[in-house]
Order: structure tokens, then C-alpha cells, then sequence
């Protein structure tokens, strides 16, 4: 049995959401009042409240569906986060030219689709697995190439053979993703009274890798 669908979360509710990244560290103060910091996971992990996006009855009956459906935690779906869900900045649209995703050898014909947020000598490279599906635009050396197949529930590129990235080459793509996620309860309590006096439901949403 599959723990994840490719089911894509009302948009109208996650696009009034509260969330974002997520980073565990650890510090430790020394005696000299110092720290020692290390990173207790490689990648960061979102987590959403989709309560604030629900407004009307007919938002909360669609949520409610959708939870069932998902069987509460035990399918992942998707999630469009509103701050982040394409290669560039908002409110630009994707370009080929946008992410690196990597440099050719002559031979490897499958990528990973990744996006880089920040520069120097610490950028943060991120997975991206859940491309939407005919969003993705690709390049090798600035030019826009279109012999190759995006798989949009893996976010791999897979080149034909005759486009395989020469050595050295640049390879980039533009593309709008979904995050993989899973309700973080199985139980959603719903009370009308409350919510009819303006207090948000409680739906906490959790990134899961996949």
C-alpha cells in the first residue's frame, strides 16, 4: 500500500495558511559563556497551521473530505505553500535559466530538480520531488532544451540520449513544486459554535520526505 497520493490540498484554505521552515540545532553554552552549535538535520522541515485559511463552512466541509480521504497521518499529499512554490522570486514566472540543478559529465542523463536559497559559501540546496506537472522548463547552457522528461511525482529529469549534457555543461531548470506533507493528527475537531464566533479549527500540516 503507497503512503502517499498526489492528491494536491484545497488550495484556497493553504493559500490563507501560517507556516514555514522548520531547522533542529543543537547548542550547547560552554563555560566561558561560548557556544558550540551543530545541525541535528541536514534539511529543513515545514510545518503549516491550515486552520487560518478555512473562512467559510463550505472550505471546513472540503478540508473535513479531504481528511477522511488521506485517512488522517496515514497519506502524504500535496501541499502548495503560498510564500514558496516556484524556482524564482515572486512575482516573476519560472524561466529555464533559474536553478542549477547541475554540471553535465557527458554521461549521467538524470537529474535530481534541486533549488538554492542563498550564496557565499553556505547555500542551502533543496530536493525539489514534487514538481508541478507541466511547469518544468529546462536548460543546458542557457539554451532551452526539450528532449527531455520531467517525472512530476519525483522531480527527476531523465534526457534522452541524444541531449545527455556534454561535460561541463550547465544545467538549469524553471518550475512551479508542490511540498510533500501529511496531516499531523488523526483526530480534527470541528466545533460549529467556536468556528461561527471566529475561532479557527485546529489542522496542523507536517513536510515529509518521500
Amino acid at each position: 500500500m503507497t503512503s502517499f497520493n498526489e492528491r494536491l490540498f484545497p488550495t484556497d484554505v493553504a493559500l490563507g495558511a501560517k507556516g514555514g521552515p522548520e531547522r533542529r540545532t543543537d547548542v550547547v553554552t560552554l563555560r566561558s559563556g561560548g557556544e558550540q552549535r551543530n545541525a541535528i538535520w541536514a534539511e529543513s522541515k515545514r510545518k503549516y497551521q491550515a486552520g487560518y485559511g478555512v473562512k467559510s463552512f463550505a472550505q471546513l466541509e472540503a478540508v473535513l473530505a479531504f481528511f477522511e480521504a488521506q485517512r488522517g497521518r496515514l497519506y502524504g499529499f500535496r501541499w502548495r505553500d503560498r510564500f514558496d512554490f516556484r524556482s524564482c522570486a515572486s512575482p516573476a514566472l519560472p524561466m529555464p535559466t533559474d536553478q542549477p540543478v547541475g554540471i553535465g559529465d557527458g554521461a549521467t542523463a538524470v537529474w535530481q530538480l534541486t533549488k538554492t536559497y542563498g550564496a557565499g559559501a553556505t547555500p542551502y540546496v533543496r530536493q525539489i520531488r514534487k514538481p508541478v506537472a507541466g511547469s518544468v522548463a529546462v536548460a543546458v547552457d542557457g539554451l532551452a532544451v526539450s528532449a527531455v522528461s520531467v517525472d512530476a511525482t519525483t522531480g527527476l529529469l531523465t534526457f534522452m540520449p541524444v541531449s545527455v549534457p556534454k561535460s561541463g555543461a550547465l544545467i538549469t531548470a524553471g518550475f512551479s513544486f508542490d511540498v510533500p506533507v501529511r496531516f499531523d493528527t488523526d483526530y480534527l475537531e470541528v466545533d460549529l459554535s467556536h468556528f461561527e464566533a471566529g475561532q479557527m479549527p485546529n489542522i496542523p500540516i507536517v513536510e515529509i520526505r518521500v
